[in-house]
This record gives C-alpha cells, structure tokens and sequence, in this order.
C-alpha cells in the first residue's frame, strides 16, 4: 500500500485517521467501511479509482483503527459517525463527494444522503442496500443466538471477544462472514465459538492482511464497535420522505449471508428499494461473499470506477 498516504484531521473534538491516495484537485470518493473492516479494506478501491482520476479518501471510524475513541463509547450512535463524516468534508473543504459504504457504512451512506443531499454527487452500497433509518426488523425470525442479539447484550461479546486476542476475533468473524449462512450460535453456545481454530481463512484474505486488522483492533478494540453499529441501530429520524434521487449503485455478493435475512432479497431483487433510491443501479457479483471487494476486487473495481464515470 505504498501509494497510499495516511494523516490526522481534526473532527469534533477527535483525531480521526484518514488513508488517501490521488490529486486534491481531482473528484473525490469518500469509503466507508463495515465491521471488522476499517480502512484497509478498500485499498484494492481505492487504488484503482485513483488511476481512474479521482481522490480517493477512507477514513477509520471515530473508536475503530488508528482514530481517537469517543469519550463516552457507551453513548455513541451512528449519528456520531454521520456527523464525523460532515465535519470532515467541511475540515478538508469538500463540498460534494461520492460515497462507498460497505455493510453497516451502508447505513452511514443512507442517513447522510436524506440529511445532506447536497452534499452527495452519487453514492455506491456493498452488502447492504440503502435503507430508510427506522429500527431494523429482519431478525425477528431469528433465534437468540443470532449474532447481532447476542453482540447487542451488554457485556456478552465483550467477555466472549475477552477470551481471544484481537487477531483471532478479527479472523473468526472474517470466516463467518464469508459463508452464505447467517451466524447464529446454540443456547450454550458463545459466537466466536462458531470457528474453529483449524477452519481456513477465506482464499482471498492472507496472513498478512489479518496481520494487519489485527494490529488495528488491537489499537482500537471492540468497544466502541460493538455500540455503534450493533447497539444503537434502534434510531428512528423523522423523514417525512425518504427518497433520495443522486445516481446510486449496489453490489452484492450473489452468496452475502445478508441476503437470507426476512425480507432482504425480495426488498432488492422486487424493487421495493428503487421506491427509495430510483436512480439506482444494482448489480449481483457469482459466488461474491459479504466482502465482495476484497473477494472480487476487479469486477468490483470496474463496476466502481464504471458508476463514477458515468455520473461525475
């Protein structure tokens, strides 16, 4: 990642960690990533938007990586982030960018574009469609092992996640996200308990690449991930329309677990999320996982590069 450069900028009161690569004066493409992603996880992306002619900017989420924690992590919400995101623009003098959100920064991308359309030239989603920001309800078919009721209950992931050092949490959620099967643990049974030490990584994911989400969980830690998203995804904002009409793409992996979720499919494939987004485009990656990018980064990378383009 040597064309890759990092620095600080100061936001709401924290030090946020930013990767960038490409020309200040050129478009630029803000990446948001999911969990246990954090900026690396687009550095296939954002290479390759770069040698298209755009600026390409991924920053770490406050308490994820290399950025400052909240002071209080039990009380940050996604709002936060979208706040962060906002003052970032407004600190590095961008007034409209694109955005790529990845998994829960699908969410940030969706609440960001209704509350600052104008700020927003056209944004992608992977993993995740964009979705209005109501309390989720796709795990009300499922049993209370399921992986987000169990990382939403206080203290439970923690002591769970507290027996393995970053490295290992990083890997087992890695290997469960890459199957078409939702996580979900027995009664006795804890999450990280799903994988086995011997189970393989992903073939597209190297030692080195969880060397190196390992050193940055264990920088950060997990607890402000475990809030934000999976504690303060219950948030309800009063739009009153929640219809944005900037040019949009999703992608997904044709095997992405999130597909199996109540609903999911049929709110993709039967178009209810065009109600939403009408300007948008949705295209299906064979055989893609949840990390569609790092799995496939060359059709990801044309389908990117493709969209900006297109609407730049």
């Amino acid at each position: 990642m040597e064309k890759i450069e990092h620095k600080y900028v100061q936001v709401n009161g924290l030090k946020l960690h930013l990767a960038e690569i490409g020309s200040e004066s050129s478009p630029t493409v803000v990446f948001l990533h999911g969990f246990p992603e954090i900026w690396y996880s687009w550095r296939h992306q954002m290479i390759a938007v770069a040698a298209a002619g755009f600026r390409a900017i991924a920053p770490d989420y406050r308490g994820y990586g290399l950025s400052d924690p909240p002071p209080q992590p039990e009380k940050a919400t996604l709002l936060d982030v979208v706040a962060d995101l906002l003052a970032l623009l407004d600190a590095i003098a961008l007034p409209k960018v694109f955005l790529i959100g990845k998994d829960f920064g699908a969410f940030v991308v969706s609440i960001f574009t209704l509350l600052h359309k104008d700020r927003v030239s056209g944004f992608v989603t992977m993993g995740v469609p964009f979705m209005p920001p109501n309390p989720p309800t796709f795990h009300h078919h499922l049993p209370e092992g399921f992986y987000i009721s169990r990382w939403k209950e206080a203290g439970r992931a923690e002591a769970d996640f507290g027996r393995l050092d970053a490295k290992s949490v990083v890997r087992n959620v890695y290997i469960m996200f890459s199957k078409s099967e939702i996580p979900k643990a027995q009664e006795n049974q804890e999450i990280m308990d799903l994988v086995q030490p011997s189970d393989p990584l992903p073939y597209w994911f190297t030692e080195e690449d969880l060397a190196t989400y390992g050193a940055l969980y264990e920088n950060s830690g997990f607890q402000t991930v475990l809030q934000v998203p999976y504690r303060s995804m219950d948030l309800v904002l009063d739009i009153k329309d929640p219809k944005v009409e900037v040019p949009a793409l999703l992608i997904m992996g044709e095997k992405d677990y999130v597909l199996n979720f109540l609903g999911m499919e049929d709110y993709i494939r039967g178009g209810t999320v065009k109600t939403f987004v009408p300007n948008l485009e949705i295209s299906f990656v064979p055989d893609g996982s949840h990390f569609v990018q790092e799995q496939s980064p060359d059709e990801v990378n044309n389908l990117v590069v493709n969209f900006l383009k297109t609407h730049n």
